[in-house]
């Protein structure tokens, strides 16, 4: 059995969407299950559409997904150039090649939507010798021939059957030397020893096209697979031209590099059992045969769930690495560790970090009714005696990272004047904080804004209920 090479093809037009990044998923998990290559190629013949910088941009994602290529441009292998506008003698070469083989032809006219056939079919080798001669400028078509069948089988889709009367002769080679799409990629694959092609199911009606070039040259058709679209919903494809979330995005919105890539990977394929899957158990696990026809519903708040997922499997010291950039709002010297102890069972998005933690350098504005709460059974007033009742015991508690004894300190109290744990440290917490939910409790934010801060609160708040009431 022939070793499998894939290949992740991608324009450089300055994003990598969420389609595109599992296309390059996909390429790679096929290669790597059956230990095969994954090649990257950079198909830059829409000179008007590439911006600089997206091929460096293609590089760091795949390094940062951990997607390593075997070969590309920064990494040549025997089969290069791996950019498309450097192979452009290769492409005149094998376009002139497949004339001769009379699968293409030149056209020296303008060919209108309305002609059927191109009229330039028509021409006599010596005409063209003539135009050749004048320079006459020319494109070069594909010559479909008339009244065939062209079938291929594809590992999702099954058997497909176009009438070739129904395929137009598309131009190869436009007249500024540059090949097109439909005729670049089958050069390339076929030279590259690219034997699996991965692609979007948008290009199921040009693969017999495709298949018409590979057979004019007697070359072997390579295996396909045609993946089913990602949508945004179930009548509008996901689309970086509408303005949807590229794999950039979603990493500024605080999603995790490997959350992404575990979502991304079950858009269109279903594992046995787990979803929560690293790249290598993915490597393991991924077999095409459970790669489905429907198209995939592109589901935020299910990404959102697998990126808490992976938040809560990290240690706490790595999710407060990761955190940290998101912790500068923080301006006091707060416990970070601590502050990241509170926050990893609760967030979903670092993005949601800066407005959780927002207290601990200003607690919100003065508002009497957070202390009133019916399950603690708390009101402004009995708030305000048990903060009275608190303060003594929180300025004579010297370790303040002592939070189980915090805690038992604070249930002493609220035991030994015959109040429920809630009535002493709603309040407290309430007066950290001004906000009505936090990330931690009264123990927990005492700690993280240290002894300090918490008297210097807790007296505000005093001040603030004996003032309103």
């Amino acid at each position: 059995m022939k070793k499998i090479r894939t290949r992740f093809a991608p324009s450089p037009t300055g994003y990598m969407h969420i389609g595109n990044l599992r296309t390059a998923l996909y390429c790679y998990l096929i290669a790597k299950h059956d230990d095969g290559d994954f090649i990257l190629r950079i198909e830059d013949t829409d000179q008007n559409r590439e911006v600089e910088g997206a091929t460096q941009l293609i590089y760091d994602i795949l390094e940062e997904t951990g997607l390593e290529y075997d070969e590309g441009p920064d990494k040549p292998g025997d089969v290069g150039p791996y950019v498309q506008s450097q192979r452009l003698p290769i492409y005149k070469e094998y376009a002139e090649k497949l004339i001769t083989l009379g699968g293409a032809h030149y056209c020296f006219c303008e060919k209108s939507e309305e002609n059927e056939v191109d009229p330039c079919r028509n021409l006599t080798p010596e005409q063209v010798a003539e135009k050749l001669a004048s320079n006459t400028p020319y494109v070069i078509r594909q010559t479909i021939p008339a009244g065939h069948i062209a079938d291929f089988d594809d590992e999702i889709y099954g058997h497909i059957e176009v009438e070739t009367d129904t395929l137009d002769d598309a131009v190869l080679l436009k007249s500024d030397g540059y090949p097109t799409y439909n005729f670049a990629n089958v050069v390339d694959d076929h030279l590259m020893g690219i034997n699996v092609v991965v692609r979007g199911n948008e290009y199921l009606s040009s693969t017999p096209k495709y298949n018409l070039i590979y057979d004019a040259y007697g070359w072997e058709r390579p295996r396909y697979i045609h993946l089913p679209p990602v949508m945004k919903d179930e009548h509008h494809k996901l689309s970086k031209r509408n303005g949807d979330a590229s794999f950039q995005d979603l990493r500024a919105q605080g999603y995790l590099t490997e959350a992404i890539l575990n979502y991304i990977a079950l858009l269109g394929w279903a594992p046995e059992g787990e979803e929560i899957l690293s790249l290598e158990e993915l490597k393991q696990q991924f077999t095409t045969n459970r790669i489905s026809k429907a198209p995939a519903i592109f589901d935020i708040v299910k990404l959102q769930w697998m990126n808490g997922m992976y938040i809560r499997k990290m240690t706490v010291e790595e999710f407060c690495e990761v955190a940290k950039p998101y912790y500068d709002c923080i301006t006091i010297d707060a416990d970070l560790l601590e502050v990241s102890k509170a926050l990893q069972p609760r967030v979903e998005r670092l993005i949601d970090i800066p407005e959780m933690v927002d207290y601990i350098s200003h607690p919100g504005e003065f508002d009497p009714q957070l202390y009133r709460h019916k399950r603690m059974k708390t009101t402004p007033e009995n708030s305000l005696e048990a903060l009275k009742l608190s303060l003594p015991h929180m300025e004579a508690w010297e370790d303040y990272t002592d939070d189980d004894g915090m805690m038992h300190m604070m249930m002493d109290l609220a035991k030994e004047n015959g109040l429920k744990n809630g009535r002493i440290m709603w309040p407290i917490r309430v007066a950290l904080s001004n906000k009505a939910s936090t990330a931690g409790g009264a123990v927990e934010i005492a700690h993280m804004i240290g002894k300090e801060e918490t008297i210097k609160r807790l007296k505000q708040a005093i001040s603030d209920l004996e003032a309103n009431l």
